[in-house]
């Protein structure tokens, strides 16, 4: 039996005492053993599967943790953990208590910079590089390993344009496998395909004209030449640009055939490749498809409709739009502030944009929403995916904050369907025509209705409903985790308390909240975003503008911290807001 090379390596020390020929073996193990654990615990594959033969160069040739290396995003970064003394812990990966599925400071000294949003590492390794040549530490590298997705990010070019008016010791690797989550788009991308073509594009090269010492295309999964590369390019002083190229999922044929499937394929066949049947029993769908859908429902309807997302076609489920009506659908790639306010320049001309974006990454364009549609009264409809916790995810991409930072915006107008006959009803009213922006927030995962394409009515702004009677403590719920609530009212004391569905954040139905503060002494609220500036702290602002001093209001939601990762039900568990915790709290009161 051979010997397990990848077994003797716990740091990069332990790889650098190895011949550069055992290398290619080190990488046929490591893949090996990221496909063993991700096929039963899950997690992203086809990234770090790409970079497996770069990330062994990488620590092969640098000294790191002293010399700093940033992966942007990070999907890809499983192989730098387990040969950066976590290799033991990697079955943990992305489980509650377990080691992050991204790079993180707190983790490791050698996740030299938090990563999970896109097109950040090229500032982060600039900085370092600034930081070192003003502490006189001449030798040390810093790498950001970038791929071609990230690179076009408004971000990214920033940093490149910086980092090509110094002489800082910058190494920015690309890693060019013509994907993100789903293919790339742009421009860009069509350049790049040109350079490995080896069309005459030299001449006009973009990354020499930033001032960058530029090298490559070269094989990103030929070991040996990364080595010699990455050796020749560190004894180059100023910025430096190697271009690779890879294939995503290398190693495992199903997953470089379906790319965009096994970005997160969930639990697979380690043998074949083979998804892991799920079960046949009907469920309500998931909130994107019901997006998806309606959309494509109303716009065959409605050929004002546009729709826009910022590289998650698939995430988002505008791939079906984008499929059935391709000129009127934009995917924009990793551009989030483009994204904004290009429905914004749509909506100025009458159409109807429906601008699709994940919480998180709807925080990059924080500015444009402010800028480029509020203040000018935009009709742009954000439809908010993946808002509230997100599971094993984490900290970087749980969608707590939106409503807090939607909610003191002037004009924005901010709904959270209760289910996914609301969702449909909301996108419904908007494409009617409305004279002011609209948000939309909803969750990641399913719902639950089956029977959920159901007709369209119309939704009145501002105005909330009363679910069920009661008569000594009032919830008030917002979004889908009211659904809790109707699950547990046959386990409560009957007639004692009654559930709100406000659906609006903003405006809050002020007729509504009367008649509950007349009624009640004891006021819940109960969310699944933040509890700073929240909900709850609208229904606050509401009692003590209006003098409300006599009722008890209690806000439930996420708190002051940030969320680590886990499955979504014991995340919840642990800040409170699972069924049983709300129920528990509701008894006690």
């Amino acid at each position: 039996m051979k010997a397990n090379l990848l077994a003797g390596i716990n740091n990069p020390k332990d790889l650098r005492k190895l011949p550069k020929e055992q290398l290619p073996k080190i990488a046929k193990e490591l893949r090996d053993f990221i496909i063993d654990i991700v096929a039963t615990k899950e997690g992203h594959l086809g990234a770090s599967l790409g970079v497996v033969e770069l990330t062994i160069a990488l620590h092969y040739v640098f000294d790191t943790p002293n010399d700093l290396l940033i992966w942007d995003v990070g999907h890809q970064a499983y192989g730098h953990k387990i040969l950066t003394e976590r290799r033991q812990d990697f079955h943990t990966n992305r489980q509650l208590g377990g080691i992050s599925g991204f790079p993180k400071r707190i983790e490791s000294v050698y996740d030299a910079f938090g990563t999970g949003h896109s097109s950040t590492s090229i500032s982060a390794a600039l900085g370092m590089a600034i930081a070192s040549k003003l502490k006189g530490n001449f030798n040390k590298q810093h790498i950001a390993v970038i791929g071609d997705a990230s690179i076009a990010s408004g971000m990214a070019f920033e940093g490149l344009n910086h980092a090509g008016v110094t002489n800082a010791n910058l190494l920015i690797i690309l890693n060019d496998n013509a994907m993100g989550i789903d293919p790339s788009v742009g421009a860009l991308k069509n350049y790049f395909t040109n350079v490995k073509a080896g069309k005459k594009v030299r001449k006009n090269n973009i990354v020499e004209a930033l001032n960058f010492n530029y090298s490559g295309p070269i094989d990103g999964h030929n070991i040996e030449a990364i080595i010699s590369e990455l050796g020749r390019l560190k004894s180059i002083k100023g910025p430096k640009f190697l271009h690779i190229i890879t294939t995503k999922g290398k190693g495992l044929d199903k997953a470089e055939q379906d790319q965009v499937k096994y970005h997160a394929p969930g639990k697979f066949d380690k043998n074949t490749g083979e998804l892991i049947a799920k079960s046949n029993e009907v469920l309500p769908p998931k909130y994107q498809d019901v997006f998806g859908e309606t959309i494509v429902e109303l716009a065959k309807k409605n050929k004002k409709i546009v729709g826009i997302t910022p590289a998650m076609p698939t995430g988002s489920s505008l791939k079906l739009m984008i499929d059935t009506f391709p000129e009127r659908a934009f995917d924009v790639g990793i551009a989030e502030q483009h994204a904004v306010t290009l429905a914004a320049g749509m909506a100025t001309q009458d159409l109807i944009p429906f601008c699709t974006i994940y919480s998180t990454f709807l925080q990059r364009a924080y500015d444009q929403i402010i800028h480029d549609v509020a203040l000018q009264n935009l009709p742009v409809v954000f439809c908010i995916d993946r808002a509230g916790l997100v599971g094993e995810d984490g900290a970087t991409h749980h969608g707590a904050f939106d409503i807090a930072y939607l909610r003191c915006i002037p004009n924005l107008v901010i709904f959270a369907p209760l289910n996914e006959v609301e969702l449909r009803n909301i996108m419904y009213t908007a494409q009617l025509g409305i004279n002011f922006p609209l948000t939309i927030r909803y969750p990641r995962g399913r719902g639950t209705i089956i029977d959920w394409k159901q007709p369209f009515s119309e939704i009145e702004i501002g105005k909330g409903i009363c679910i069920t009677e009661g008569k000594e403590i009032a919830v008030l719920s917002i979004g889908t985790i009211g659904n809790s609530i109707i699950e547990l009212q046959n386990e409560l004391p009957k007639n004692k308390v009654a559930h709100y569905n406000m659906r609006f954040v903003k405006p809050l139905d002020v007729a509504l909240l009367h008649t509950i503060f007349a009624k009640f002494k004891t006021i819940i609220t109960i969310e699944d975003g933040t509890i700073v500036g929240g909900f709850g702290s609208a229904i606050l602002e509401f009692a003590a503008e209006n003098n409300y001093k006599n009722s008890s209001i209690k806000t439930l939601g996420i708190p002051d911290n940030f969320i680590e990762h886990g499955k979504t039900e014991a995340l919840f568990d642990n800040i409170r807001l699972s069924k049983e915790q709300l129920k528990h709290f509701l008894l006690e009161l």
